[in-house]
């Protein structure tokens, strides 16, 4: 059970904007909790939506300092493709142009000055082209299971994995949340680890494919990090010792090439900490949190 009474309302209200961007409109779903002065922007992983940071959103301690807001991507969760363009016709491929810079018309648009980005696997990639990029616009980024580069020589299986997720024999809406399943730590608790299997069991055919491009392909940041200053953006990292995607020494080298970045390797953690174990997630971010405070 979850001690939660009938008729509990969560503190989460979600909303659509609309945001013209990069020539094309788009109706985009997120949702807003707390009363803090700083902004907290979170960001989903590859293929997946922003229902993953519903317990950052109801967490208490957490509203009381800042203002979170979690938002989905053009193409995933509640929000649409650009409804007046012929989206069908193509396959979607995201990039590091077009991610960063919606991320941040999302944080302009809705008038979030000074704002905290946490962002997971590609979101967790992401944050570090704003803090080269945006740096003197936000206030600190925080990296989840984070890499600036995926060898394709070494995980070859990307490249098969992005084949798979676009074969039209494959049912998609199986595949997709067992190989996320094999993500997970063994030490999660199941009921979390299946509540990620289900969101990756909904989503737009090629929607994933196409963040996977972007992830593993297009994305390549290892000559911006070093430039990063941490003075004038605070850069953290979380990773799970159990993820065989971003690894532990892949985060670990990025934080090595960053002055002044944190770093902490997550125990018994798997790809999707904010999800699959989101209790013991809070240990690990909260000290992060309150380091983002002390430093404004």
């Amino acid at each position: 059970m979850t001690g939660r009474e009938n008729g509990y309302h969560e503190p989460a209200e979600g909303r659509y904007v609309w945001l013209e961007f990069d020539g094309e409109e788009y109706r985009t779903y997120y949702e807003k909790a707390g009363t803090g002065d700083v902004p907290l922007v979170c960001l989903h992983t590859a293929g997946a939506d922003s229902r993953e940071y519903r317990h950052i959103l109801e967490d208490e301690e957490i509203r009381e300092e800042f203002t979170v807001y979690a938002f989905d991507m053009p193409w995933h969760g509640r929000s649409y493709p650009a409804l007046e363009t012929e989206w069908w016709e193509e396959d979607y491929e995201l990039t590091t142009d077009f991610y960063a810079g919606f991320v941040m018309h999302f944080a302009r648009t809705l008038g979030l000055d000074d704002a905290v980005v946490m962002g997971c696997s590609m979101g967790g990639e992401i944050v570090l082209e704003l803090a080269a990029e945006y740096g003197d616009e936000l206030d600190a980024v925080i990296g989840l299971e984070t890499t600036d580069f995926v060898p394709g020589e070494e995980r070859g299986y990307l490249g098969d994995l992005i084949d798979i997720l676009r074969h039209p024999e494959i049912d998609q809406e199986r595949f997709r949340p067992e190989w996320i399943l094999g993500l997970q730590a063994p030490a999660s608790p199941e009921h979390r680890k299946r509540e990620t299997w289900w969101i990756y069991s909904q989503a737009g055919h090629g929607v994933y494919a196409g963040d996977i491009h972007f992830y593993a392909q297009e994305w390549d940041a290892r000559e911006k990090v070093s430039n990063i200053d941490t003075e004038e953006c605070g850069v953290h990292f979380l990773t799970g010792e159990y993820d065989f995607s971003g690894r532990p020494e892949d985060t670990t080298r990025v934080a090595e090439r960053i002055d002044g970045s944190t770093l902490e390797i997550m125990d018994d953690m798997g790809h999707f900490p904010v999800v699959e174990n989101p209790e013991a997630f809070l240990e690990y971010l909260r000290p992060v949190l309150s380091d983002v405070l002390d430093a404004r």
